[in-house]
């Protein structure tokens, strides 16, 4: 049951004067803004489709929620790439038409091949 009670006005009016000290954060969310930090770097350094660098994971690592996190870092910079496996981790350079999957829908300007 939910308890009502008439305030006074200024309760609602004035604004809150203080503060609440701004938390810091886990141990693993500032790794997790130190990875990102180094991924966004390193979509940087993709200039040219010459350029592929490889992740390595550690044990704790997902590889799926890195993958993301890399597409997201290159979302913010406005690149297009694409991401591979490899032995031990990913793959990551800029999308060329060659390296662009073919799986999903066509683009809607495509034509349809066959019959």
């Amino acid at each position: 049951m939910v308890k009502i009670r008439q305030v006074d006005v200024t309760m609602l009016d004035k604004p809150k004067t203080q503060r609440a000290a701004q938390r810091q954060l886990s141990p693993r969310a500032q790794a997790r803004l130190k990875q990102e930090r180094q991924f966004r770097r390193m979509v940087g350094k993709l200039s040219d489709p010459a350029s592929v660098f490889e992740i390595r994971l550690d044990q704790d690592e997902k590889p799926l929620t890195v993958r993301q996190r890399l597409l997201r870092a290159a979302d913010e910079q406005g690149k297009d790439i694409v991401v591979r496996k490899s032995e031990k981790g990913w793959l990551i350079g800029l999308a060329t038409p060659e390296r662009r999957s073919r799986r999903g829908r066509r683009k809607a300007g495509a034509t349809p091949s066959g019959g």
